[in-house]
Order: C-alpha cells, then structure tokens, then sequence
C-alpha cells in the first residue's frame, strides 16, 4: 500500500465523481492499485482558473475495471473516508513546491509532476495533510457553541508535525470532519443562510450561520459540500426536522404539518429558492435533495 495524488477538475473528462469514484486509463493501472487500500489527496491542477491545489482526501477502497468502458478502471472510494480540506492547499509555497518528491536531483520539477496518478511519500503526505486539516481559526463556531454530532467522539490530537501515519487515525474523528466540513459549507455560500438570505456576523465576528448535511451522516450522507447547506439556526432546526425541503429545482417547500406556515413563509428569502453557491460543483445534487424529501420533509 501506498498514498497517492489523484489529479481532478471539476471540468474533467472522465467519469468521476471525487467522493465516490475516480475514472482512470490502464496506463496508470500499477500505480493506482499500490494506493489500493490506503489514502489518496486530490490535486487540482494549476492550470485551472482559480485551482484549490491540494483540496480533498480519501481512501481508495478497491480498483475495478469500469463496466462500462473498455480499458477504462475506477477508484472505488470508501464510503465516508472523502473529506474536503478545510485549507485547500496550494501546489507552491513561498520557500518550494508542497510534494517535494517531485524534485529531482537539481532541485527542479521533474516530469513525474505531470502524471495524474502518482504515489505520494509518507513526508509529503503528512506535510500536505497538516497544511489542509491544521487551522481552525479562519472560519470558528459561534462564541459558546458547543459542537455535537453523532458518530466519532473521540477527543482532538495536535496536529503538528504528526508522522503520516497517525496522521491517518484523525481522518475519521468526527470533530475534525465536522470542522472542515463547516469551513467548506461556510465559505461555499458566503457565510449566508441559503434560506432566509441573511448574513449575520455576531460580536466575536463568527458568522450566525450552521453547516447542514442534507443527507446526515448517520443515513450515510458524506461529508461534502453538495450535500450541505448552510442555515440559520432556526431554518436549519426546520430543515432536520422536515418542516421545509426542498424540490428539485431548489424551490424552498413548507410542510403543511408546520404549525404556522404563515410565519415559516415569510422567512423564505425573496427568490423562493435557496440561494446556491457559484461554483456548480458546491450547488446540492440533486440525490440527496430527493433524499431529504423522501425521508424526512413531512408532506
């Protein structure tokens, strides 16, 4: 087993979906079946307007050839290992490049950088993940907010020059999952509640705003910004309660058990539709929409 790079747009060609699976010719089949079993970070390419370098990582689960093309294979995701980078991470910094083994022995990029699928040395791995998972400070829970959530309740380890592979142990704590999860979510709306449309910066100058799954985490709902919304406390109270959901155009539904429907209406921003995030790729997919309606918006 071995760690990798998996290089992704969000433009991309291939058939991949990064929290699920991820589309790959044969003539990287022996490098990505030595990540099989281990954890993979996914690279944005520089090339791309605006890239996030560095921005996810995830377990690959198995390699399989793809049943519907030919001399094609996937990277099966495990289910629930694919988190966000709460910090992106970016290819260059001020002193090198991130992924030093990709220098060769003058100190240069060798041509190893441009293949899309690479394994990663344990060095570079941990220095990637400290970068992405690390800070906290940028995007914080509300003054007094105690975090609870369901799933791993284990207590936070320092992240500071952790070895690689007890870095991987806090890849599952919920708390660090649900922090990253919370910065992605916040910042793909603009710290705005999708519903109301309100943007509230309380006096500490943390935004009145809640990260919320759309698919939760204990009905197998991954921890990713298409399957997030960002809410007021109130909205997101209704929304996990299945007083609003939502249709699949994004039309903001009350539920006709609500007991003052009047009042749920007029919180709804002007629109009548949630308000999305720029980037296509952040907007909620439409699967997990359909699951909330399903199974907990109360008709």
């Amino acid at each position: 087993m071995a760690f990798g790079i998996f290089i992704h747009r969000s433009d991309s060609i291939y058939d991949d979906i990064p929290s699920e699976r991820y589309q790959f010719p044969k003539q990287y089949l022996s490098r990505a079946q030595q990540c099989e079993g281990d954890w993979i970070v996914y690279l944005e390419p520089s090339k791309v307007k605006e890239t996030k370098g560095y921005f996810a990582i995830a377990k690959v689960q198995e390699i399989i050839p793809d049943p519907r093309k030919p001399d094609m294979f996937l990277a099966v995701i495990e289910p629930g290992t694919y988190l966000d980078f709460g910090d992106p991470v970016s290819f260059r910094d001020e002193n090198s490049i991130i992924e030093r083994g990709l220098l060769n022995d003058q100190g240069k990029i060798s041509g190893r950088a441009q293949a899309a699928v690479r394994t990663l040395s344990a060095e570079d791995f941990a220095r990637i993940v400290e970068r992405g998972l690390g800070r906290d400070e940028d995007i914080l829970p509300r003054v007094g907010e105690t975090m609870q959530s369901p799933g791993f309740q284990d207590a936070q380890t320092p992240f500071q020059h952790m070895p690689a592979r007890e870095r991987v142990n806090q890849l599952t704590n919920r708390a660090v999952r649900d922090r990253n999860f919370r910065k992605n979510v916040l910042r793909a709306y603009g710290e705005r509640c999708a519903i109301t449309g309100l943007r509230l910066i309380n006096g500490g100058g943390r935004a009145e705003v809640e990260a919320a799954h759309i698919r939760p985490v204990e009905h197998d709902g991954p921890d990713i910004v298409s399957n997030g919304l960002a809410l007021s406390g109130t909205a997101h109270w209704m929304f996990d309660r299945g007083l609003v959901g939502l249709a699949d155009d994004l039309t903001i539904l009350v539920s006709r058990q609500s007991n003052d429907i009047e009042a749920v209406t007029s919180m709804i921003n002007t629109s009548g539709k949630i308000l999305v995030p720029d980037r296509l790729a952040n907007r909620p997919r439409t699967e997990f929409v359909t699951w909330h309606r399903e199974n907990c918006f109360k008709q």
